[in-house]
Formats: structure tokens, sequence, C-alpha cells
């Protein structure tokens, strides 16, 4: 690894408040959404010329749809065999979306309102209810401990106004119950893209969203979400205060964020580790990552690299590790190479640095 590099792992560690431990958190995005439907989705809208990406771009469309029992029970069995020197196992923060789109009700209404269900309902619908309990079971065991990215991962209020103005692709891909692709929509705008803004009439609607979102969260999960991980990055800095009306205490954040402002324009904010805003939240942001079924680089050696640098400045390790790696619904070959490269990460870190704590973003945010 070169100089540059090397200077890189110093200053992203180098601010931010410092911990006496070594704290380790996994952060695992996505939970809860739909994705690819299927493999059969996939290949027709392939066919029917959509954009589902190529190379890093394409391995969401791949490899990631709505996690089976079997696919938690899988990931259960390697974080239950991981146990820290306090006896605790490896947690994964699932940051997770508690709704997805009523295509249905959508189609009923004819594009004119927009309706969601809870994603334990899509789970009924696509025949994986049996995971619904292995959620339950997570918490329980404190292996799987869901937070809040979003009500929908999805710029609903930009993918409606696109439905109405009956752009092919994206009916094409709604005919499918698939939103995950790009097109030309106003600014360029992805429809994974939860919070981001083309004009700042669309706030309300997002603010509702939260609310609404937080309620079912706690509905479905027994407990108010504390952390708030916006899906894709952008996010208007003013939806904090609605989210720190409904609990959240924690907010995830790039160090540097992109902040829409509508109409295409954009400012700059910085965060660091501990930082507070107005509304006393503290940012948590990430320095490691590890997302073994991207093409191309030895995830094992950089994620072990972002350990030691985060350890070496007295930071807690926040791994960013996506849902994807560890789904076989659509590729079992997918889930077995994720497991046994966490397998493999996690055996390391005990053996480098046996004194490590596993906890969730939450409990990392009660320590500052």
């Amino acid at each position: 690894m070169g100089l540059k590099h090397k200077l890189r792992q110093h200053l992203k560690n180098s601010i931010g408040k410092s911990v006496d431990k070594k704290y380790f958190v996994i952060e695992s995005d996505d939970w809860g959404s739909i994705r690819m439907p299927s493999l059969k989705v996939f290949q027709k809208l392939k066919s029917d010329g959509l954009d589902l990406g190529v190379g890093e771009g394409a391995r969401y469309n791949l490899s990631d749809t709505l996690a089976s029992a079997e696919d938690l029970e899988m990931l259960f069995n390697v974080l239950r065999k991981h146990k820290d020197h306090l006896g605790n196992s490896v947690v994964f923060t699932a940051v997770s979306v508690v709704a997805n789109p009523d295509f249905e009700k959508i189609t009923a209404d004819k594009f004119t309102q927009y309706h969601y269900e809870p994603f334990t309902e899509t789970l009924k619908k696509y025949n994986k209810e049996s995971a619904i309990p292995l959620w339950k079971q997570g918490i329980q065991e404190n292996i799987f401990y869901p937070e809040f990215h979003a009500r929908d991962h999805l710029s609903v209020s930009v993918w409606m106004r696109m439905l109405q103005k009956k752009d092919p692709h994206t009916l094409l891909a709604f005919e499918q119950g698939f939103w995950g692709f790009r097109t030309k929509t106003p600014f360029n705008i992805n429809y994974q893209a939860a919070f981001d803004l083309e004009t700042k009439n669309d706030l309300s609607f997002q603010e509702e969203s939260i609310v609404s979102g937080l309620k079912l969260f706690e509905a479905l999960h027994g407990y108010k979400a504390k952390f708030f991980i916006p899906p894709n990055g952008p996010f208007n800095n003013s939806l904090e205060e609605v989210a720190h009306t409904g609990g959240i205490k924690f907010m995830g954040a790039s160090k540097v964020q992109l902040e829409p402002q509508g109409e295409g324009q954009i400012k700059k904010k910085y965060h660091w580790l501990g930082q507070k805003n107005k509304h006393g939240q503290t940012y948590l942001t990430r320095n490691a990552i590890f997302e073994p079924n991207a093409p191309g680089q030895d995830w094992i050696a950089t994620c072990l690299d972002d350990i030691y640098h985060a350890f070496l400045w007295k930071k807690p390790a926040v791994i960013s590790s996506h849902r994807t790696n560890y789904i076989g619904s659509l590729d079992v070959g997918n889930r077995k190479l994720g497991l046994e490269k966490l397998d493999t990460l996690l055996t390391e870190v005990l053996r480098r640095w046996p004194d490590v704590e596993f906890i969730t973003s939450t409990e990392l945010g009660n320590k500052f």
C-alpha cells in the first residue's frame, strides 16, 4: 500500500473523539428492502435495456434481495461463533427500512398516490415469512440489531412523478416490482436515494416518511430506533429535527456530506466522530469497509488495515458491510463467499486484537 493510502488512513482517523477501548462495530445497510425481486426479473429488465449497472455497480442487482430465513440463520451462525473477551458475540447493526412500495395499491390508484406496506408483509408476498422470527431472535441474542435507514429505500416523490409522466423504463421496472436502476431523472437523482431533493417542496413528504417510518419501526421491532443513516448519502439536514423528535439520538453521516438543497444545488458539510448538531444528536462516522462480493480487491487485507489505523488513533473501528454480501437467495455462491470471508476476518481480528469489544452503533453513540 502506497504513501498516499497511508496518509489518507492517518488523516481520516486523526479527527473526532477518541476512545480508550478497541470497540468494533459492523453497520450493515439495506435490510428489509426488496432490491432485486428475482433472477427472472433481472434477466427480463436487462433484455429490456434497463441500466442495471456494470462491475461494482451491478453487484447489488445480481445478488441483493430480501433475506430468507436461511440467509439469516447462516449469518447468525458466523456471528455467534466469534466472541470478544467479555463473552459478547459479534453483532450486526442492521441499518434497515421498515416498508416497501405496495405496487398493487399504487396501480389501483393509477399512480395518483403512493402506498407502502411493512417489510414483514413484503416477506409474506415473497414466501419468506419464515424470516420474520429470525429478526426477533437476532435482537434477543444481540447479534442482529435493527436501526433506522428510512421508511422506504426509495426517492418516492421523484419516482411517483416519473411514473405519472409514463417514463417507459420506470414503468417497465414497476411492472416487475423493482426500482433499483439508473434512468434519466431530474438532476440525475438515484431512485435508491430516499432523501435526495428534486425540489424543497418534497421536504414535507420526507418529514412525514420519517415520522411514520419511526412509528412503524417501533411497532415492528418493539423499541424506538435511536440511530439513523439516510440511504445513499443525500440528506437535507433540516430533517434532523423531525428525526430528533422521533427519538433519534445518533446520526450516521459521511465525513464530507453533500447536502441537497433542491434544484440540483448542493452544500458541503463536514462531520467527525462525536460531533454534535444543534439538536444534541451525535454524529457517527465510518472508517472501515468490508464488501467481499465487490470485485477486484482483497477485502480482508484492506479491512484489517482500516481497523489497524482506527485502533492506532484510538478510534472505534466502524465497518460498512452491506446486506448484499450475505444473501444467497439469488446466488448461493454469493452468500458462501461473503460468510467465509467474514468468518476469516473476524478470526483474524480476534487474533490480532484479543481485547477488542463487539458493540452496536447505538452502544458506541452512548460512549460520547
